[in-house]
């Protein structure tokens, strides 16, 4: 699929280089825009592009994106499609899949299952994530269709233009209706999955912003888990799971659950659920970080809102998705008691 991107030269426009008008126009990226005049994919007034020739007013520039597409194996996977252009893929991630294939999960990802969805749609294009969620987190994942699309989305997660939303049930009673942790995160050894918080001054900023929307009482028992010694190796860091952590270490009990949402300022690997275990209130049914329980099989964390620039547009967008079918089964029945 070739994206093609057009705009007319106005008056403000004649003193502009190219490449800082397409820029202002489309936010490509210079290193984009190099690779494209290399490619002869830039063009004025349907004539590839020549040196540095001057604009006029009324002049049309016009860049035509690389077609590029992907080897993955299709593979008839489910999932829900939250909003589709010819930029972006938004989609609802199911529980128990990686996003994309690694050592440990070679095959049933969801790159192979947007390969299915793409070749169901007669469509071609290079599946490129703009953002990960870990094996059995739900919710909001972005494919970029295009370089421009992914380079833009990044850069914009990395600058906080882009506002990411989850929500969780975490165990125990958190007091405050709002709190911020401000903690860095790193690894205690690069051969364990887990991370944890450090020292100031060593591994990575991360902010993760607490809001309490529920607070549900009672008394729940969870248990610390015994951390595999090693992964499928340095580099593949969303994938948790690969080898599951077995043996219990210690049984807690907790105070009631707190239905929270949870907004990152970072992205860091596990962020959520190190913060939140870290301050005494681990996201219920994570086995990695202390909230392992029967009442579900997974982290009950789902990344359910997502504000940010359109790559083409700047417009403003939101795009969200309903809580799985596991958290709502828990929260029905805590507020029916």
């Amino acid at each position: 699929m070739v994206r093609q991107f057009t705009a007319k030269v106005d008056k403000e426009d004649e003193d502009l280089a190219i490449r800082k008008m397409l820029k202002k126009h489309f936010d490509f990226s210079s290193r984009l825009f190099a690779r494209l005049k290399a490619q002869e994919r830039v063009f004025l007034n349907g004539e590839p592009l020549k040196g540095w020739m001057r604009l006029k007013e009324g002049d049309i520039v016009t860049c035509l994106l690389p077609e590029e597409e992907s080897s993955f194996e299709p593979e008839d996977i489910s999932f829900d499609v939250i909003y589709e252009d010819d930029d972006l893929l938004i989609i609802d991630k199911p529980a128990g899949y990686t996003v994309h294939p690694t050592k440990g999960h070679p095959a049933h990802t969801m790159a192979n299952a947007v390969t299915k969805y793409m070749q169901d749609k007669g469509e071609v294009y290079k599946i490129r994530f703009v953002n990960r969620l870990d094996m059995d987190t739900t919710g909001i994942l972005v494919v970029g269709k295009n370089s421009h699309t992914q380079d833009s989305m990044v850069r914009d997660m990395k600058t906080d233009r882009i506002r990411k939303y989850y929500k969780a049930i975490v165990l125990g009673t958190i007091d405050e209706d709002e709190l911020t942790i401000d903690l860095p995160i790193g690894m205690e050894d690069p051969l364990k999955v887990g991370r944890t918080v450090v020292p100031e001054g060593e591994g990575r900023p991360s902010v993760t912003h607490v809001r309490v929307l529920a607070r549900y009482p009672g008394s729940i028992r969870a248990d610390v888990l015994g951390t595999p010694d090693s992964y499928s190796g340095p580099g593949e860091p969303h994938d948790p799971e690969s080898t599951a952590p077995s043996g219990v270490i210690e049984s807690r009990e907790y105070n009631g659950l707190t239905l929270v949402e949870l907004r990152l300022e970072t992205g860091r690997t596990h962020q959520i659920r190190v913060h939140m275990s870290h301050i005494g209130h681990p996201v219920l049914g994570d086995r990695l970080y202390g909230g392992a329980t029967d009442i579900i099989e997974r982290q009950a964390l789902h990344a359910y809102k997502l504000v940010f620039h359109h790559p083409a547009t700047g417009e403003v967008m939101t795009a969200e998705c309903d809580l799985p079918e596991d958290m709502k089964t828990i929260l029905d029945s805590l507020n029916n008691e």
